[in-house]
């Protein structure tokens, strides 16, 4: 007999469930949102490791995306609030290094509010996006990868607690 845990398992490593499900959780969690993305990749990786660069790649469209919504929210925003005002001094380095910043997206704290500044300076959407896009797919590629290499064993250990959910 299943328990409710091995049911969900078992459901979302079907990837017409997992993979949308990595897609919405990544793209949330590049908005403002305070949500990691990086387990459930991983999660995701260790139910269906087959599925490795489709899963890092869906994943990078996600972050990717929900990033572009801080930009497009912030760059709207700039719009209404300072039309003619010029940008603060903070903003000045971000404004000097231009899309290459986003490339660093991808760092917790400092990630998500990197693509409002981006969209609030108005810097080009489209260098803005594959900056974005680049950092995020090394990021989950490089992350996803090494925890790979971590024994079972620790998981395992870490989980233990889950069994006892389920």
């Amino acid at each position: 007999m299943q328990t409710w845990f091995s049911t969900l398992l078992t459901s979302l490593s079907i990837p017409a469930v997992g993979l949308p499900a990595v897609f919405l959780w990544t793209m949330a969690s590049a908005t403002l949102l305070p949500l990691g993305s990086e387990a459930a990749v991983f999660a995701y990786i260790k139910l269906k490791p087959e599925l490795f660069w489709s899963t890092v790649l869906v994943a990078t469209m996600g972050n990717t995306l929900g990033g572009m919504v801080n930009y497009w929210l912030a760059y709207g925003t700039h719009q209404v609030i300072a039309r003619d005002h010029p940008a603060p001094r903070a903003l000045a380095w971000c404004e000097r290094l231009g899309p290459k910043t986003l490339f660093f997206s991808f760092l917790p704290v400092v990630g998500d509010p990197l693509t409002a500044i981006a969209g609030w300076l108005k810097l080009p959407w489209l260098p803005c996006l594959l900056w974005q896009a680049l950092g995020k797919f090394v990021r989950y590629a490089l992350l996803t990868a090494l925890l790979l290499g971590v024994p079972d064993s620790f998981w395992h250990s870490l989980l233990i607690w889950v069994k006892d959910i389920a």
